[in-house]
């Protein structure tokens, strides 16, 4: 079998018109592929290498030393490829290239100095680096963490001995059955995969992987349609319900559960953002938010009921200078069903979710759907049925895709046809 491949050594220059100092590096490509370089660990200036030859000019410093490990690495690149060609008989993946070639010189690999050489801990391991690598790169809030701590277990309940080399199309189809028979929903899944394709997605490109799952493992999951979602939001009669509702004195708490929420209900921002709002954010015509999830910085133009909120609690002091009273989103989620009920939230609403081919339905009163994110969606088709353009709405709510406002527009579609109805009783 005949591969096509080529190797060639070079010079890395990590600035433009650098001329002393430069690394040598060796440059491995298969047709087709992105190259592999790896380091000789050698520097050299550019005018003692004679670039046509490949090699060290005789005059520079260590040029023997220099040109005989570059005439060695050329002949153990070639062992490795022979070793395709005529013994395995197969296209080897790129990081398979290299962890051959590093073995066959005696080099260490990344991979093996970063999670050493057991193949049945190398996944998890190589996972652990992930979240470490990335949750610093992008700032992960502690809620990204858990959610790939969570995909990391439901991993090792599948399989503890999990590996790169054991991952196939049927292995993830098998772990695509284990959270289905653990009754995880479709639209969990569908989630749960994604995370894990990002990380076989780094793990190739880190070169720890050498398969292409991330890229071809889209299994198709009833109920994951986007255009599909349900949206659990309230009708603007419904948020009239709470903002009229009058509390007790025993009630204070929930009345600020409502006030938040409510707060929530006329800006669009998310509960992590608004437990974070200080008073220094709070301008005269609108507030000013960095964004916790995604860190953008939103400006967002205060109304009316937005601004009564604020000046409600403007001389009430708060830990840090919060401009309004924050507690866990946990606690906040079990008080908005209580809340909810209590100001006659009750509107039957139908719930459909899959559970691999299965069909599952519920019908709930909407005080028990009530979470904080309810209050963004309510946001976005409240502003829609105003007649706000969706792309302003975009800058206030910091939606970055169009497609994300394609569920809110088809609602507010319905409302319409819905009322248009109305007509035929006339």
């Amino acid at each position: 079998m005949k591969i096509n491949w080529s190797v060639k050594f070079f010079l890395y220059k990590r600035r433009n018109h650098q001329e002393k100092g430069v690394a040598i590096r060796m440059r491995f490509t298969l047709r087709g592929e992105p190259p592999v370089d790896i380091a000789t660990g050698f520097i050299i200036d550019v005018d003692q290498w004679d670039a046509e030859k490949q090699l060290a000019k005789d005059a520079a410093p260590n040029a023997d030393e220099i040109n005989r490990t570059v005439n060695q690495w050329r002949v153990v690149i070639s062992e490795v490829m022979s070793r395709y060609e005529l013994i395995e008989k197969r296209v080897p993946a790129r990081g398979e290239v290299r962890d051959l070639f590093n073995d066959l010189v005696g080099r260490q690999t990344e991979v093996k100095k970063a999670i050493g050489d057991n193949q049945g801990i190398e996944l998890f391991a190589a996972f652990d680096l992930f979240t470490e690598t990335m949750g610093k790169k992008n700032q992960w809030t502690d809620s990204t963490f858990e959610k790939f701590s969570a995909l990391k277990r439901h991993l090792q309940l599948f399989d503890p001995l999990l590996s790169f080399h054991t991952l196939s199309e049927s292995k993830l189809q098998e772990y695509v059955d284990h959270l289905t028979k653990n009754e995880m929903r479709n639209t969990t899944i569908a989630k749960n995969l994604s995370f894990l394709r990002w990380f076989l997605r780094w793990s190739y490109l880190s070169g720890y992987y050498a398969g292409h799952l991330h890229e071809t493992f889209k299994p198709k999951l009833k109920g994951t349609n986007p255009d599909a979602k349900e949206i659990i939001y309230l009708t603007q009669e419904e948020v009239r319900k709470l903002q009229e509702f009058q509390f007790n004195k025993s009630q204070s708490a929930l009345e600020r559960v409502r006030d938040v929420f409510l707060f929530c209900c006329f800006t669009g921002l998310r509960y992590s953002d608004a437990a974070k709002l200080k008073r220094s954010d709070i301008k005269a015509e609108h507030i000013e938010v960095v964004t916790k999830k995604t860190v953008d910085a939103l400006r967002i133009d205060l109304n009316d009921h937005s601004r009564a909120i604020l000046e409600k609690y403007a001389n009430t002091p708060f830990p840090n200078d919060l401009a309004l009273p924050i507690i866990s989103n946990e606690k906040m989620n079990v008080h908005l069903k209580d809340l909810g009920k209590l100001c006659g939230i009750e509107d039957m609403t139908r719930i459909v979710y899959f559970q691999g081919n299965q069909r599952f339905e519920e019908v709930l009163p909407k005080w028990q759907l009530l979470t904080t994110h309810v209050a963004r969606r309510t946001f976005v088709v409240t502003a829609l049925q105003l007649g706000i353009p969706a792309e302003v709405i975009m800058r206030w709510t910091g939606h970055s895709r169009y497609e994300a406002m394609k569920p809110y527009i088809a609602i507010v579609d319905e409302l319409k046809r819905n009322s248009m109805s109305r007509f035929n009783s006339i």
